[in-house]
């Protein structure tokens, strides 16, 4: 049995993808993507970019660096997330990437225990963030 996993960010939403069936005894996820779809749709909110011109055009560049693409939009919507393994998750309450309330809603929905960082950011890398963290996981240990 593998023990204990961790991940973050994106790389936290591949796991929810492909590691649901592991026998994981407890994971932690630290700023995850818990939705995926939720996510695209906000790029293309914050790009102007509708559906229909997405599929129209299949990939779109953006301003701020990420190229929206119809095909992997349409692969994560048939692709739903089902994780049923016990989960703690540390989020910053400045997270500028996945919404509180959908951190909320997916730990809610999986019975995932979460920590909110008051003024954490989606990448915790300050010394402040750090020694959080650092508490979060020893606490979570015990």
């Amino acid at each position: 049995m593998m023990a204990l996993y961790s991940a973050n960010s994106i790389g936290a939403y591949f796991s929810l993808l492909s590691l649901a069936d592991m026998p994981i005894e407890k994971a932690y996820f630290i700023s995850p993507i818990v939705n995926m779809e939720k996510l695209i749709m906000d790029m293309m909110h914050w790009a102007g970019v509708t559906e229909d011109e997405l599929q129209e055009k299949g990939i779109i560049a953006t301003e701020f660096g990420e190229a929206l693409s119809w095909e992997y939009l349409a692969w994560v919507r048939s692709h739903p997330v089902s994780w049923h393994i016990p989960t703690e998750i540390l989020y910053g309450s400045e997270d500028n990437l996945q919404s509180m309330e959908t951190v909320k809603n997916f730990a809610a929905g999986c019975g995932a225990g979460l920590t909110i960082m008051e003024q954490g950011e989606h990448w915790f890398h300050t010394e402040e963030q750090l020694q959080f963290l650092r508490e979060w996981l020893i606490r979570c240990e015990k």
